[in-house]
């Protein structure tokens, strides 16, 4: 299997998340706290709703599909439960270490802002956190079989679509566990790499494109108040290089990369600019590259790109509508995105995405399926023109 390219109209596809039915969201929490639950209940839940959750992703016209990722607590907390070596802790009021905002300069710039309630950043917890307390192992071999067997009973008869299973990068990780075992945070970094190559080796195996979400490789600089752009760059290259070496024996052409800038409502006034750190992001070893490129903070990086060269056969993904507002984004003007996009990359370099998971990040599900459908109809519009 290889990344598929749109040879004869743009191909869509979305970042990861998707809705979570109820029932399978309580019971997937359950078991992540460990609490007692029925498992057979949740397994039998799970094959439905992956199901239904291929179907309904086949019937919005998305190209690249995958398992909405159900079966996770969220997209990058459920790698914890797969990592062995860690220990959680719980912390009194006021005792622990201090949390990490990926809206961390938003913060010291808009304090008014966030004390009101109105910014939600995600943050390490001051009460519970992870912590590596041992040499990093990886674990989740049945969890991740069940996820691979699940998703291929919800593909049986579907031939066009490119299935995908989405992997958290070891630098993204890292942001959301504490070292104690290890001498140096690039020891540390490159442990989390090792174990997670499993997991990344067990999905192309499987026969599907592994997409790698790496968030942090960006909005690491906001995390980080204190660094400035050469500091942010080498602490960038260090995580970029682990994760490679986890990347190390997967074919090229069966690896997406996606990444954003937090997908936190906010002002995002001091995200990294793209034209700083494009570099790095194409320094990764994949063959499409998928980045928020929809929003108000981000829309207008599209020129970046008139001055920059993908690796040869490589595909960019732009995020065509995204998670930064309810509105739902008119075909015509997912249109015009692809257009600018074709007009520099070329069209069979170009494949229509979402800025991030919209699945959690939107009021409800039906504006997640609705913009869905709004960037199928915008890569048909857009198609006509491309291939007329």
């Amino acid at each position: 299997l290889v990344v598929k390219r749109s040879m004869d109209r743009i191909r869509t596809m979305h970042a990861g998340s998707l809705p979570r039915p109820t029932d399978i969201r309580e019971l997937v929490a359950a078991r992540a706290a460990g609490e007692v639950q029925d498992e057979e209940k949740l397994a039998s839940g799970l094959d439905e709703a992956v199901a239904e959750i291929v179907r309904q992703q086949i019937e919005c016209g998305i190209d690249s599909i995958n398992d909405g990722e159900l079966s996770k607590t969220n997209f990058s907390n459920y790698a914890k439960e797969r990592l062995g070596g860690t220990e959680l802790r719980t912390f009194g009021p006021g005792e622990g270490p201090e949390p990490q905002q990926i809206s961390g300069r938003d913060r010291v710039a808009f304090p008014g802002y966030f004390s009101s309630g109105a910014g939600a950043g995600g943050a390490r917890p001051r009460d519970k956190q992870t912590f590596c307390i041992a040499p990093v192992t990886y674990t989740g071999h049945d969890a991740l079989q069940r996820d691979i067997a699940n998703f291929r009973a919800a593909l049986a008869g579907v031939t066009d679509q490119e299935p995908f299973l989405p992997s958290v990068a070891p630098g993204s990780i890292e942001h959301w566990m504490w070292n104690e075992h290890y001498a140096t945070q690039e020891e540390f970094v490159y442990a989390i790499a090792e174990a997670m190559h499993e997991e990344y080796k067990a999905v192309a195996d499987a026969g599907f494109t592994l997409q790698i979400d790496d968030p942090d490789m960006f909005d690491s600089y906001q995390i980080h108040t204190n660094f400035d752009m050469a500091t942010y760059r080498k602490y960038a290259e260090l995580r970029i290089d682990a994760l490679n070496h986890a990347l190390r024996d997967i074919p090229r052409e069966q690896i997406r990369l996606h990444v954003c800038w937090g997908s936190y409502h906010g002002p995002h006034r001091f995200d990294v600019p793209l034209s700083e750190v494009v570099d790095l992001f194409l320094k990764v070893k994949a063959q499409a590259y998928s980045i928020e490129a929809s929003n108000p903070r981000h829309e207008h990086e599209w020129s970046v790109w008139k001055n920059v060269k993908l690796p040869d056969g490589a595909t960019l993904i732009p995020g065509v509508v995204g998670h930064a507002s309810d509105f739902i984004e008119h075909p015509e003007l997912v249109a015009e995105r692809l257009m600018r996009y074709a007009g520099i990359v070329g069209r069979e370099n170009l494949m229509a995405g979402t800025d991030c998971g919209i699945g959690p990040r939107v009021g409800h599900p039906s504006i997640a399926w609705a913009k869905f459908q709004a960037m199928s109809e915008g890569a048909q519009l857009a198609s006509a023109q491309l291939w007329s």
